[in-house]
């Protein structure tokens, strides 16, 4: 074997004897069709020879695509230059629809608007006019009254003129024994004289009046933009208490002493009388709002799905943990609950709330609660939150679910208590 092994070295040896090599240290390497000059010594990375004429041609002719694909590649960049300028065309179109569209939203907005003011220039108009109409029958009444004194001014004029002339021939009156001059009763002011004066009573009524509308109008303008971010709120069976009852819609709670036939569910809460939304606000901006005037004592506002549900503690309760936030009415007092710090609420008047609104900016971590009918801001929280309620910062982490409690109301409340979720086209 080992005789085998050592001749066809010795053989191989012969072989290349008979080659010429290009150099020493340097071997020759040939394969397909392409020669390398391979130089082990140096350690360099292998250099092919230049290849001949011929083989160059030949390589460039296989590299060179046939006529059919030149043909077909150039239909195919045709097309796509056809897909392009149509997709640009399309695009542009789009843009010139966008300014066509927001001029004529702004011609209808601009009609909205010349509406309201056509309105209210008609009724200053007809306010104008009652109280120039006014004016002129006061007037009226007061030139003939005028006209009244001026006659009985002259006659006391006449009056005057005759006593003087007969005074200045008195003595000649005493010799005939014809002296007569004539009497003239005096003339006292009218009681309804006093009466004679413009409608000031109605005037203060109109004045009290264009302030209210005044008032509810530019309410009613800001309530307008919270209600672009407005997001129908359907209530979550599951999680309802088993006193509380909810519509078909989703929308009516009404809470009864008598707790519902129901399986337990595990997002049901079972001590606190309390429900939640089923949708959560995840991001952007959105504002609901809540019908409470048939309830005596409520709980509204927002909470993390993390809100205890099996007990009684803090923890289960809206505005008593760090996860949740609400406006509460209690004993005919407000309060604005968080981290278990409540303060009284802003700009509350003697007569109670008929529907608090609920705006969420959750990106800026924003939570604003209004009384939507007045809009007056009833708390805010934000990142710049009141040191009451021990948050040095403030952010949303969490989706913040809607939600309401029912509270303990007084003794002679009158039971059921019934709470509504606001939809659109009733606002």
């Amino acid at each position: 074997m080992a005789e085998k092994s050592s001749q066809s070295v010795g053989d191989g040896q012969a072989a290349l004897s008979g080659l010429t090599l290009p150099s020493a240290g340097i071997h020759g390497v040939q394969q397909d069709g392409q020669s390398f000059a391979l130089d082990f010594n140096s350690g360099g990375v292998a250099q092919p020879f230049p290849r001949s004429p011929k083989l160059q041609r030949k390589v460039a002719k296989a590299a060179q695509p046939s006529k059919e694909q030149l043909s077909r590649c150039l239909e195919e960049l045709q097309a796509e230059k056809s897909k392009t300028e149509a997709h640009i065309q399309s695009l542009k179109k789009r843009k010139a629809d966008l300014c066509r569209r927001t001029d004529m939203m702004k011609h209808q907005v601009h009609d909205c608007f010349e509406n309201m003011r056509a309105v209210l220039k008609k009724d200053e108009q007809a306010i104008m006019e009652s109280l120039d109409l006014d004016l002129k029958r006061t007037r009226t009444r007061l030139d003939q009254v005028l006209r009244n004194w001026k006659q009985h001014q002259d006659k006391v004029g006449k009056s005057i003129s005759s006593t003087q002339r007969a005074l200045s021939s008195s003595c000649a009156a005493e010799g005939d024994g014809k002296g007569h001059t004539e009497s003239l009763s005096p003339k006292r002011p009218d009681a309804s004289e006093k009466d004679i004066r413009l409608n000031e009573e109605r005037f203060e009524r109109l004045l009290k009046t264009l302030s209210s509308i005044s008032k509810s109008l530019k309410a009613q303008l800001q309530r307008k933009t919270l209600l672009l971010d407005f997001s129908p709120v359907v209530m979550d069976r599951h999680t309802c208490h088993s006193h509380i009852t909810v519509t078909s819609e989703g929308r009516a709670l009404t809470y009864s002493g008598t707790a519902r036939s129901a399986l337990d569910h595990p997002l049901q809460f079972d001590k606190v009388c309390c429900a939640l939304g089923a949708s959560p606000v995840k991001a952007g901006t959105s504002y609901w709002e809540v019908d409470v005037r048939c309830c005596s004592a409520w709980a509204v506002g927002v909470t993390y799905a993390s809100l205890h549900r099996k007990s009684r503690d803090k923890g289960a309760k809206l505005g008593r943990n760090r996860n949740s936030w609400c406006v509460e009415l209690r004993n005919r007092n407000l309060w604005a609950w968080h981290n278990d710090r409540h303060v009284v609420c802003h700009g509350v008047g003697q007569t109670l709330l008929r529907k608090v609104g609920v705006w969420v900016n959750y990106d800026e971590s924003q939570l604003f609660f209004y009384d939507a009918d007045t809009m007056t801001v009833l708390q805010r929280f934000s990142s710049a939150i009141t040191a009451v309620f021990d948050r040095a910062h403030h952010q949303f982490t969490e989706p913040l679910y809607p939600a309401v409690r029912f509270l303990r109301p007084s003794e002679n409340q009158v039971w059921p208590n019934h709470l509504e979720l606001c939809h659109f086209n009733a606002l």
